[in-house]
């Protein structure tokens, strides 16, 4: 009974993500060639890998020939943006790995494709190597930041003709999602697609990285610590002002509400992360902004630890190992979880919570952005 449990509350998970990326596909293809579903490409990115690379783990279990169904380098990309998410508790990277990678091949391969191009070297103090994209006046997300979640080595993003591999790489996802019920025809409810206005999205800012990394949150001595802060504003604006439009904020869409959560859960605990750490000094100021997020009453009961599997079933689909099954109700949202991590709360108090954390979170991140 306990195994049949847990498969059910997996392949729910699953099922359910599936069956939102159709209804998002659905949604964004009605759009036609508006430039938002570019810039909602990116942002949506890190979240089909998560969903597809966890999916796919599960499935191998039952099949161990199913991945054959690949091509060999979509695995791999898959996971690298699957694990993009973690930010600062991705284990196997840490601060220090986030820094490295962003100053190391972020930053190189940008700068290396849209530096020291023009022929007169007075005009180069002109040239750009970093894309800003805002929706409604608020940064959603950054071409540096759509490098780190994409999931393709960033020269290899970069180059000529690679516009073919990327599509060939999400026709894939597509794929594994349509074999998992996903359809451009399903007549379920609207996505957040449908509530954005193209108006809305503000015209690209271009500028050159080395100067406006320098001007934000830490200031001028942390650049790449900078950059991933810049992407954790990205993370946060994205799920607060994007995925809730149009969206009764007391209905709860499970895969909608997953975005929102685990992006939340993500920046608090990589913010908690890095105040601990004292090789990475932040300034007065951002010691004090930082310190006030974590300790933000809803961000404490979201850090909890004793809350942490409520996170790990979001993220991997499995029932916490330790629930005891009787409290298991499948016709609950979240199959009945909810007071078991958050006791204070039933379903409605938490969505509120988590509303309420998330929008609190981004707008102090956006003061934090505009630096010393």
């Amino acid at each position: 009974m306990n195994t049949d449990m847990q498969t059910a509350v997996i392949w729910s998970g699953i099922f359910s993500d599936a069956n939102y990326f159709g209804r998002y596909l659905r949604d964004v293809t009605r759009r036609g060639d508006d430039p938002l579903n570019s810039v909602l490409a990116f942002c949506m990115a890190p979240y089909f890998s998560l969903a597809m690379h966890e999916s796919l783990q599960k499935a191998g279990k039952i099949d161990a020939n199913i991945s054959a169904a690949f091509e060999e380098g979509t695995i791999t990309i898959g996971a690298r943006s699957r694990h993009s998410l973690k930010l600062f508790e991705d284990t196997k990277r840490g601060i220090e790995g986030q820094i490295s990678y962003f100053r190391d091949e972020v930053f190189t391969a940008h700068s290396a494709k849209f530096l020291g191009n023009t022929w007169l070297p007075l005009a180069r103090f002109l040239e750009t190597d970093l894309g800003l994209y805002s929706y409604g006046g608020r940064l959603v997300t950054t071409t540096h930041a759509a490098t780190f979640h994409l999931g393709f080595e960033p020269n290899e993003l970069l180059a000529e003709g690679a516009g073919t591999h990327i599509r060939a790489v999400f026709e894939e996802y597509g794929s594994h999602f349509a074999g998992l019920g996903a359809s451009l025809d399903d007549q379920g409810a609207d996505t957040f697609v449908t509530a954005l206005s193209a108006s809305a999205l503000d015209e690209s800012r271009d500028v050159r990285a080395s100067k406006y990394y320098r001007k934000v949150f830490n200031g001028p001595d942390t650049p790449e610590l900078n950059a991933i802060l810049t992407t954790f504003r990205a993370m946060l604006n994205f799920a607060e002002i994007v995925v809730s439009s149009g969206v009764d904020r007391q209905f709860l869409d499970y895969t909608a509400f997953k975005i929102g959560y685990l992006s939340l859960y993500q920046v608090l605990r990589s913010v908690r992360i890095l105040l601990d750490d004292s090789s990475y000094p932040l300034t007065t100021r951002s010691t004090a902004i930082a310190d006030h997020i974590v300790n933000l009453e809803s961000a404490q009961d979201i850090l909890d630890p004793k809350a942490k599997p409520f996170r790990n079933m979001l993220m991997h689909y499995n029932l916490p190992p330790k629930v005891g099954m009787t409290k298991v109700d499948l016709s609950q949202p979240f199959f009945g979880t909810v007071p078991i991590y958050f006791p204070r709360h039933d379903i409605s108090s938490f969505i509120q919570l988590v509303n309420q954390c998330g929008a609190i979170t981004a707008a102090i991140f956006d003061e934090w952005a505009e630096g010393n």
